[in-house]
């Protein structure tokens, strides 16, 4: 594979799916670009060939994943309310319970309602500040 690293850079398309094949031994997943694929594949490489990535850096890695494994949204309870402006829009969500009511409808999860609001596919809780963004 040493041989490889040097020229995935010129590489085709098919021969950088067939690299990957072999490093990873599973298919390319669908719709990743030709420029993801070389620097996916390059970082791979050179970690491998230096045994692997650094213990800090994997220490930071396993401490993130488990800080995001307990982050959660603050628990919404009945009575509650939630403000959020769009496009000079204020909107108001009450918590009710079982769901939420948002211009006298009722909606059993935030995400429809952040998608009424935006026309575009949101995750409700991140819409109304509920979560960081990614």
């Amino acid at each position: 594979m040493k041989s490889v690293a040097g020229k995935i850079e010129t590489m085709e398309r098919a021969a950088l799916m067939a690299v990957w094949s072999e490093v990873f031994n599973a298919p390319v997943p669908k719709r990743l670009s030709s420029p993801f694929l070389r620097r996916f594949l390059a970082f791979e490489l050179q970690a491998r060939e230096s045994s692997g990535l650094p213990k800090g850096f994997v220490a930071k890695l396993g401490q993130a994943a488990r800080q995001d494994q307990f982050a959660t949204s603050p628990a919404l309870k009945p009575g509650g309310r939630l403000i959020r402006e769009w496009n000079g829009v204020t909107h108001v969500v009450d918590v009710v319970e079982g769901g939420f009511l948002w211009n006298n409808q009722r909606y059993a999860s935030l995400s429809p309602i952040a998608r009424a609001i935006t026309g575009a596919r949101w995750s409700g809780p991140r819409f109304f500040g509920l979560r960081g963004s990614p």
